[in-house]
Formats: C-alpha cells, sequence, structure tokens
C-alpha cells in the first residue's frame, strides 16, 4: 500500500504523490492543497516577531525579484 499522509490544517488524508509534503529538519510538514499550505505558513509568519525573519524575507523577495528581472530581459524583443 503506497504512503499516505494527514494535513496538519484540516486532517484529510491523501495519497503520497499528490499535496505538498516538506520536510524541516525532524518535522514532516503535510498540506493536501497549497491553500492549506499557504493558511498554514500565513499563521506561522504572523507569529514570528518581524525582526527575526525580516532579513530572511527580504533575501528571497531580492532572489524572486532577479529571477523576474532576468526573465523579462529574456522575453524582451531584440531589434
Amino acid at each position: 500500500m503506497s504512503a499516505r499522509y494527514r494535513c496538519v490544517v484540516c486532517g484529510r488524508v491523501f495519497p503520497k504523490g499528490q499535496g505538498v509534503v516538506l520536510i524541516y529538519g525532524d518535522l514532516t510538514l503535510s498540506f493536501h492543497s497549497s491553500r492549506c499550505a499557504s493558511r498554514f505558513f500565513k499563521s506561522l509568519v504572523e507569529r514570528v516577531p518581524p525582526e527575526e525573519l525580516k532579513g530572511y524575507v527580504k533575501k528571497i523577495m531580492e532572489e524572486y525579484e532577479e529571477a523576474l528581472s532576468q526573465r523579462e530581459k529574456a522575453r524582451a524583443k531584440r531589434i
């Protein structure tokens, strides 16, 4: 029988290969849908003091902005 996970937010059981499953250290975070994952991470971000997360958030935002910039440059028409 294939592995099954239980969503940590709503409790729904789902088969391996579906949902969102993250291994974080010794924790397995399993969510049956992106909506449940979003709900969990929104709660997490709201509870962690901003001074602890701010540097990480800024760094990740910069990485995504750089990737977007690179994609825009690649898509631009060359004359």
